[in-house]
């Protein structure tokens, strides 16, 4: 889904692109931002893209690969802020704080970005094909694994990581947001109570 920093400071994207190549992504990343915000990420689609863009289909398809590489370039700024933040920023979300707090942490700030960038975040996990494999996604998974394990339990951590990671999916909380009519500070508080319990054991 994006670039991941291996260190602090390290430049979390790829090697620099020639000044045409980067004016046309821009260009084409602006249009595509346009077409967000007047039709919904729903909407979005290649052929509507090359259209607005001025260029053709297959120019979208050589940028971007697919629309699920699309999603996931329009989010790509976003997710690696976020990535630095619980990998090297400050405590309790970054290191320095017990694995617990990080947990809690964790699911509170992921359950933010989703409700702010929530119609691209559905939109990258709708159109990956792999979407469990993305790295992004397999990042957060091995973040939580890492904080059960730091935690103490042995009881197939890996697992349970896939499970705590299910409760903060896009679509499901966004669903419980605009659906259910399911507060912000009641979902963080129920992530707290969950990985609580997981972790205690009780």
């Amino acid at each position: 889904m994006t670039f991941i920093p291996l260190e602090p400071g390290s430049p979390p994207g790829p090697s620099p692109e020639r000044r045409d190549a980067a004016r046309n992504r821009e260009r084409l990343l602006g249009a595509a931002r346009e077409l967000i915000e007047q039709c919904g990420a729903d909407a979005l689609t290649m052929d509507r893209l090359a259209e607005a863009a001025g260029v053709g289909k297959g120019t979208v398809f050589r940028r971007f690969g697919s629309r699920a590489g699309l999603m996931m370039t329009l989010l790509s700024d976003a997710e690696a802020d976020f990535q630095a933040r619980f990998m090297f920023g400050p405590p309790p979300l970054g290191p320095g704080a017990p694995g617990l707090d990080r947990l809690v942490a964790f699911g509170a700030a992921r359950i933010a970005f989703v409700l702010e960038y929530g119609e691209l975040a559905r939109a990258a996990d709708v159109s990956a094909r792999n979407r469990f494999e993305v790295p992004a996604v397999v990042l957060w998974h091995r973040h939580i694994e890492f904080l059960l394990r730091e935690e103490g339990m042995d009881s197939d951590p890996w697992l349970m990581a896939m499970f705590l990671g299910a409760a903060l999916e896009p679509d499901r909380l966004l669903h419980t947001v605009r659906v259910r009519t399911v507060s912000p500070d009641r979902l963080a508080e129920s992530w707290r109570e969950l990985v609580t319990r997981v972790v205690r054991g009780g």
